[in-house]
């Protein structure tokens, strides 16, 4: 049988079989009785896929985060395309003589892991004052293996492996533009980039796939975030009480709004050019990503329902 394409090239004329990785599963009841909706992804995406067929003989055959086996063929359901499964198994080691390489299923950031790293350390040793940069350099080597590989979301922005390093990064370069504008501190601009979501690391879980953790869905990662600074600035002798607060209040405002999860509000410059920076860049990955992904007619791409509205599509040259 043929082979299904990357999932960044499936059309509702495809069919065949293919390898991914199930990052979601759930059963549901139909008109015509239960079916599952998965969540299939690979490295050039995600689909949304549905099993219709032996539904509980294939529920049984695989679990949330293994990688899959998938025989089924494209389709079109309300103008978003979707995998229409005939049958699915976990990945067994056989599979590899067919093709089945765990790297093309897991979707990962574009820019290569060792340059992002070598990048953050440069970063971070520009930092000149000595707390900062103590304080910096502590949570990065307490968080290496995580910050390395870690996304930055479960669905809504980076939510791809290392993607949380790719956005924390973006945001220095943002933000350390903003910062030389308007003559903003560049230390606590770089603190605010590398600090303000490093909850993350504690509010999702994830090997190959993202979900919410415990103390995730029931604490969020602001919050958690501000406990790890508080737990690395102990150890940091004579750290200055004022700069620490100011450290805190960029992890806590970072959101912008109070409507939007930010318990206070920016007050200082820094905090501004942080929740600012933060705002673009997580917009803007999710234009990228829906223009990319979508497959409509016509010059606009379909409905954004986060960012409410539909985009221009780049001509075709």
């Amino acid at each position: 049988m043929a082979r299904l394409p990357r999932i960044s090239e499936l059309t509702a004329s495809s069919a065949g079989t293919g390898f991914f990785l199930c990052a979601r599963k759930d059963r549901r009841a139909g008109r015509g009785g239960v079916f599952l909706v998965l969540l299939l992804q690979d490295v050039s995406g995600e689909i949304g896929a549905k099993v219709f067929q032996d539904v509980d003989l294939a529920e049984g055959q695989f679990e949330v985060g293994e990688f899959v086996a998938v025989q089924g063929k494209g389709n079109s359901y309300n103008q978003k395309l979707e995998l229409i499964v005939d049958k699915i198994r976990r990945v067994i080691p056989e599979d590899a003589k067919l093709g089945f390489r765990e790297e093309d299923c897991i979707p990962c950031s574009p820019r290569p892991l060792d340059e992002m790293w070598d990048e953050l350390q440069r970063r971070v040793a520009s930092v000149s004052d000595p707390h900062v940069h103590a304080l910096l350099t502590s949570v990065i080597a307490g968080n290496e293996e995580r910050l390395r590989i870690w996304p930055a979301a479960r669905q809504m922005h980076h939510a791809y492996r290392s993607g949380l390093l790719e956005h924390l990064l973006k945001i220095m370069e943002i933000g350390l533009g903003l910062a030389d504008a308007y003559g903003a501190r560049r230390d606590l601009v770089i603190a605010g980039a590398l600090l303000h979501d490093i909850g993350k690391l504690r509010e999702l879980t994830y090997d190959v796939a993202a979900n919410y953790s415990l103390e995730g869905n029931l604490i969020g990662h602001i919050v958690i975030g501000v406990g790890m600074v508080r737990d690395a600035i102990r150890a940091i002798p004579d750290f200055p009480h004022e700069l620490e607060l100011e450290i805190e209040h960029l992890i806590l405002s970072h959101h912008g709004e109070r409507e939007l999860g930010s318990p206070v509000l920016p007050v200082t410059i820094e905090a501004l050019i942080l929740a600012a920076a933060d705002d673009f860049d997580a917009k803007m990955n999710q234009v990228r990503r829906h223009i990319a992904d979508d497959d409509s007619d016509g010059r606009f791409t379909s409905y954004h329902r986060n960012l409410e509205r539909s985009f221009l599509k780049p001509a075709r040259s």
